[in-house]
């Protein structure tokens, strides 16, 4: 699929939101003594995690196709 600049933009964008997002909950994990609280951060961080790889993905197959295009 070929993406269009202003897509692979919005996906740059949002991975520089998510990576904010996994820095802000692994840096308020440390500080957090609640069990369930803590537990749920880890679920965001996996979450995350997962979503930055996807869009990761998302990212290099953009570059890709801009490659073959010009």
């Amino acid at each position: 699929m070929v993406y269009g600049l202003h897509e692979t933009l919005e996906v740059h964008e949002l991975s520089a939101f998510k990576t904010v997002c996994l820095t802000k909950s692994k840096t308020m994990q440390a500080l957090i003594s609640d069990p369930v609280l803590k537990a749920i951060l880890q679920k965001d961080v996996d979450l995350t995690t997962r979503q930055l790889q996807e869009l990761g993905n998302i990212l290099n197959q953009a570059s890709s196709s801009q490659e073959v295009k010009q």
